[in-house]
């Protein structure tokens, strides 16, 4: 999969911003609703557990994790979410995506892009009260 053509003509199409990092990694700032943007970074890897095979993970931030954010909370909502995940990376929340390449088909590339960037969207303003991301 070429993802950063993928990446480039889904930012054209849904009138965001693209920036390619390197040959498997880019980036996509998603407009939302109320004025609002969302950054979503698209990354092709091999999966450690399932023996290198290619996947797509895509990932948004949230914001800084405290002691004061109920963990809990977030992953009961982890069982309403249909292709997303709450993670925490490096002290931070993220809402994580991925999928097989093999597997995936360019509607479900575009579904996955939208629940990660309205997800973290959501939570960033329901746990930071900014829009920072």
């Amino acid at each position: 999969m070429d993802l950063n053509s993928f990446m480039r003509s889904y930012a054209e199409e849904i009138g965001g911003t693209y920036s390619e990092y390197d040959s498997s990694t880019s980036i996509i700032i998603v407009p939302l609703t109320d004025e609002r943007f969302q950054t979503v970074l698209g990354k092709l890897k091999n999966s450690k557990r399932y023996n290198g095979r290619l996947g797509i993970e895509f990932t948004s931030k949230v914001g800084e994790f405290s002691p004061e954010i109920d963990t809990k909370m977030l992953l009961e909502e982890n069982a309403n979410l249909n292709h997303a995940k709450f993670v925490i990376i490096d002290n931070f929340i993220h809402v994580e995506a991925s999928s097989f390449v093999e597997t995936v088909t360019e509607e479900i590339i575009k579904e996955i892009i939208q629940e990660v960037a309205n997800l973290a969207d959501e939570y960033e303003l329901k746990l930071t009260g900014v829009d920072v991301h």
